[in-house]
């Protein structure tokens, strides 16, 4: 493997340790966005499924409690439509199935089946797998400094881009 030499962008006062990051990151979204642990999952239990299956899957455990299609939809930031059809296609795979709420007899709830349990538990073992072959010569404090600050930079991560997709959204909506 070659290492990257990292250095700052000129004349922009972005100081090296940002930018490594940012380098980092921008490799990084590459690798995911390959998807290679959702694909490798997919092969090895459900073969035939979409990546965007798995999205299904991730909202779902994210929405908690009981979850529906529009649960679903928001958590993925698609319309409604487009939620019901995916879910339509994992009922139709045997991944998810429809019940009735308990809170509302008139409100249907998705639920993952055995298979879907399945599924999630292969992404979690090739996930986990993944990370352990990568980490394997880490040592236990780089781990646990790692796994504390790459957890804090996430949720930092995240609460930025939630702000930022709330501005964008309310200036989007001032310019209709």
């Amino acid at each position: 493997m070659t290492k990257t030499v990292h250095t700052a962008p000129a004349n922009t006062g972005f100081p090296e340790d940002l930018a490594r990051i940012s380098d980092a990151l921008g490799r990084m979204r590459m690798l995911i966005g390959r998807r290679i642990i959702a694909r490798t999952a997919i092969a090895n239990t459900v073969p035939g499924l979409e990546i965007s299956h798995l999205d299904v899957l991730e909202a779902m455990r994210r929405a908690g409690g009981e979850v529906t299609v529009g649960a679903i939809a928001e958590a993925m930031r698609i319309d409604p439509s487009r939620g019901s059809r995916l879910v339509a296609e994992l009922v139709g795979r045997g991944v998810l199935r429809r019940d009735a709420s308990q809170e509302d007899g008139r409100r249907s709830i998705i639920a993952r089946t055995e298979l879907g349990d399945r599924l999630v538990n292969e992404m979690r073992s090739v996930k986990h797998s993944l990370l352990q072959q990568v980490l394997e010569d880490w040592d236990e404090h780089e781990l646990q400094a790692f796994s504390h600050l790459f957890e804090r930079f996430v949720c930092g991560f995240e609460a930025a881009a939630l702000t930022t997709a709330r501005t964008t959204d309310t200036e989007a909506g001032a310019d209709r």
